[in-house]
């Protein structure tokens, strides 16, 4: 008995380290001007504003990730970014499922927001408004974007069925 009381300490500290660490590291990154890897970070500060005419963005093509602030609450996050027709999208996986909404709870406070947004692309920073995009022929040209940059198994019935979010990263008006 006394031994599985020992196991069960040992586990619970092999347990309780990572934890920590964790949390420690996620609370420590939340006022970074930008998001690291894993965890999101605070207002994206550094870099030019832009403001000037609406960009041809068909130079994101070439771009991996951006960072992707909301205003509301003040958070960024690291995400894969996708041009169609003269505009830019994001996506939000997993939207299907509880743990996807808790997981990706940016999309949902986007939605439920202003929407209100700033993406650092290349060290320049682009005042955005996240509209969200359920239907119509735009969804076409970000699925087969999606799906040759990133390998990526989107599809419109996924969309539409609300298991992928699209966001259009509009210009604010």
């Amino acid at each position: 008995m006394k031994i599985l009381k020992i196991i069960l300490q040992l586990t619970g500290i092999l347990l309780l380290i990572p934890a920590v660490a964790m949390a420690t590291l996620s609370f420590e990154n939340r006022n970074n001007d930008g998001p690291s890897i894993i965890f999101p970070g605070g207002e994206l500060v550094s870099g030019d504003l832009y403001t000037g005419p609406e960009p041809d963005w068909s130079f994101t093509d070439q771009v991996s990730t951006v960072h992707l602030q909301l205003d509301n609450p003040l958070s960024s996050r690291l995400i894969w970014i996708e041009e169609s027709g003269g505009k830019i999208y994001i996506t939000s996986d997993y939207m299907g499922t509880a743990l996807g909404r808790l997981w990706k709870h940016w999309a949902v406070q986007a939605v439920e927001g202003d929407g209100m947004a700033v993406v650092r692309i290349n060290g320049t920073r682009y005042e955005r408004k996240l509209v969200r995009i359920t239907e119509g022929p735009e969804l076409d040209g970000v699925v087969a974007n999606k799906r040759a940059k990133y390998r990526s198994d989107i599809s419109r019935e996924l969309i539409e069925a609300g298991h992928i979010w699209v966001f259009e990263l509009a210009p604010r008006v």
